[in-house]
């Protein structure tokens, strides 16, 4: 069943029980956007299900953003899937948040996973816990298109003004930079979404941006950019889940590893990233 379906059919389920499995309330009360809603009870076998609330960040295209008013992406798509082949969950609903924002969200029990193309890391570890990866990136400096400034390095930005989103792996970098005195504090600029980074980039604003390799890669496809150099760093995305939510943790990844059996997770990528699926997005 395609993505629009899915959500037509859930739709249509709204007269379901909404059970106690569910552990956020709303998008007023937990702080995000509520993008979608949706309520049912239980499989076509009458088991019962626990609802879950995905939370993304969108902005980051082709992984998740907004498109005609609407939540698209990646992300969404592959998580989607994905819970379809969980068994004992159904998708109640998206919220959205900045990507700083998302994990604070998923310990407080805001929201029960995120989606937003989030890198497994050992300090994100501490506080959350991630499904298997489903995604291999690395980082990218983007500048403007013409631009004399072709940075080969990290240390190449030395002296010129950085940009990235906040909470984010390139952020990270950025921050060892200054903490080891190659970079000026007052040289970074954060941005709660990447747009704005490159907005800003193509604008002459700041010189450079640091960036998630396949979201670079749509900008490059879409804006007045061009990607200097690949900085090696061997991320892995993953579905953040509670540290104490084994039950849905094991249930995801056996998800992920039945999209990836049935074809599903290669459709996606050809789909997002092959066919020309991330144009025209609105932020």
């Amino acid at each position: 069943m395609d993505r629009r379906s899915y959500l037509e059919a859930l739709g249509a389920s709204g007269a379901a029980l909404t059970l106690a499995g569910c552990t956020s309330t709303g998008g007023s009360d937990s702080g995000g956007t509520t993008t979608e809603s949706t309520t049912t009870g239980s499989t076509t076998s009458g088991t019962q299900q626990t609802q879950i609330v995905a939370g993304t960040a969108p902005g980051f295209q082709p992984f998740e953003m907004m498109q005609d008013g609407e939540l698209v992406g990646f992300d969404v798509d592959l998580l989607e899937a994905v819970v379809e082949r969980a068994d004992g969950y159904t998708l109640q609903r998206w919220e959205q948040y900045e990507f700083g924002s998302l994990i604070q969200a998923l310990t407080t029990d805001k929201i029960d996973t995120i989606a937003a193309g989030m890198t497994i890391t050992e300090k994100r570890k501490e506080s959350i816990g991630f499904t298997n990866p489903y995604w291999d990136a690395n980082q990218a400096l983007l500048v403007r298109e013409g631009s004399s400034f072709q940075p080969q390095s990290l240390e190449d930005l030395a002296g010129h003004t950085v940009g990235a989103q906040s909470g984010t792996t390139g952020e990270s970098l950025i921050q060892d930079l200054i903490d080891e005195g190659t970079l000026k504090q007052s040289n970074y600029n954060a941005y709660p979404k990447y747009p704005l980074a490159v907005s800003d980039l193509e604008n002459g604003n700041i010189d450079v941006v640091v960036i998630d390799t396949p979201v670079a890669e749509t900008f490059v496809d879409n804006r007045d950019v061009v990607v200097s150099a690949t900085v090696d760093t061997g991320e892995q995305y993953g579905f953040g889940v509670r540290q104490n939510d084994g039950d849905l943790e094991s249930a995801l990844n056996s998800g992920l590893q039945a999209v990836r059996d049935d074809g599903t997770y290669a459709d996606l990528t050809e789909k997002w990233f092959a066919s020309g699926g991330t144009t025209t997005t609105s932020e």
